[in-house]
């Protein structure tokens, strides 16, 4: 009863904050007012019941929870067992490597850019979800990638395949590079480190016009060549389609691996607790620089594809809005959790797309989800699974 008493004033108040809004028309040619009561009344109703609705959720939500008993270690939930289950796994394989032939090339290219921040998600997440480093400029690697095959290409020409590790190399020696000097920062200062390195990167690339073109960037960059078979447009989409499905599959094989190496147990360990796991022995300096390589890797390794999807790259494409959305990708999908990351890019990068019938009201939707998803799953979607312990029961009592 307190709880619809609440949600009644909330109603009332919305009222009569919306009443100059909704309740009153002026016509200043007819100097007329119109009342619209019903108008305020849908207002009032609408309101009420999404107060009410909302805090039922939040009670459910703070609802204190049954105390368990002796050692207990964390299972991943139904759901999450039943979509990593070999069989699911295997389907979803078997729906994605036929989409192509069902869809038109506007889905085609949709869903390659979604597997692209797939695999951008799950490089971040090694840094971020597995070892506890706030990288907020993250898209430094992606354009590092992306700009070392356009130079190459435009003055070498070099082809896809003979740049595509030099790029994840030069990528992983940058991410090394950054590594050094932050190794002693924790939290906000590595963040705003981060971020103005990501900023010093899209600067001097936009600055560099002698060497990247600067703003006007660099066009005409050519797709993944099959051997020596000429392949027209629609050909090459769909070409690079199964590239970048097997460029994601094998990035969510390694982070799972990695998950249960010496070196991603060490990394759980960091982002614990800094202090005890160089307590137990764990060399730091290492271990930092091991993660920031190895997620701008992958990084480097899709700024490839997105050039040759694109064929055309200048600064504008690698701004923070990036960093933000793949960040985003890591926490909504829960840290750590690959799963949770290919679930949290695909409502990232589709739903907007998706949402265009409603125009300018899709990006409102979006928001409102997002905001709701952290209330009531603040671990992400698919908490990463891992042992816990918790109090062992009173026997005296």
């Amino acid at each position: 009863m307190g709880e619809l008493k609440k949600s009644l004033a909330a109603a009332l108040w919305f009222a009569f904050l919306a009443f100059p809004l909704v309740g009153v028309r002026a016509d200043f040619i007819e100097k007329t007012v119109s009342w619209r009561w019903l108008n305020l009344l849908w207002v009032a109703l609408g309101a009420g019941i999404l107060s009410y609705v909302w805090r039922l959720l939040l009670a459910q939500k703070n609802k204190p929870q049954a105390e368990w008993t002796y050692t207990q270690f964390a299972m991943p939930s139904i759901g999450a067992q039943a979509l990593t289950h070999p069989w699911s796994l295997a389907l979803m394989a078997m729906a994605l490597l036929v989409m192509p032939m069902l869809t038109n090339q506007y889905q085609t290219s949709i869903l390659i850019t979604a597997m692209m921040y797939i695999v951008l998600g799950l490089g971040l997440n090694i840094v971020v979800g597995m070892a506890g480093l706030l990288d907020l400029g993250y898209v430094a690697f992606y354009a590092t990638g992306a700009y070392v095959y356009g130079m190459l290409n435009l003055y070498w020409d070099w082809g896809f395949w003979a740049a595509l590790p030099v790029a994840g190399l030069l990528a992983a020696l940058l991410g090394t590079l950054l590594g050094i000097p932050v190794l002693r920062l924790r939290g906000d200062y590595l963040a705003i480190v981060t971020l103005g390195f990501g900023e010093i990167i899209r600067l001097v690339l936009e600055n560099s016009e002698n060497i990247t073109h600067g703003p006007a960037g660099i066009a005409n960059l050519p797709k993944p060549e099959l051997l020596w078979t000429k392949l027209d447009f629609d050909q090459q989409n769909l070409y690079l389609y199964y590239l970048i499905f097997a460029l994601m599959a094998l990035a969510m094989l390694t982070n799972r691996r990695l998950q249960n190496s010496r070196m991603g147990r060490a990394w759980l360990a960091l982002r614990e607790n800094e202090l005890a796991a160089q307590a137990m022995g764990i060399d730091l300096t290492k271990t930092k620089l091991a993660a920031f390589a190895t997620g701008a890797f992958w990084a480097g390794i899709v700024g490839v594809f997105f050039a040759a999807k694109s064929s055309y790259i200048n600064p504008a494409s690698f701004s923070f809005h990036e960093s933000a959305i793949i960040l985003s990708i890591v926490v909504l999908g829960g840290m750590g959790s690959v799963l949770g990351v290919v679930l949290a890019a695909v409502l990232l990068i589709l739903l907007p797309e998706y949402l265009r019938f409603l125009q300018e009201y899709r990006m409102v939707i979006f928001g409102v989800l997002m905001v709701l998803t952290m209330i009531f799953k603040p671990d992400g979607l698919v908490p990463n699974a891992r042992p816990y312990y918790l109090k062992e029961p009173d026997e005296s009592a």
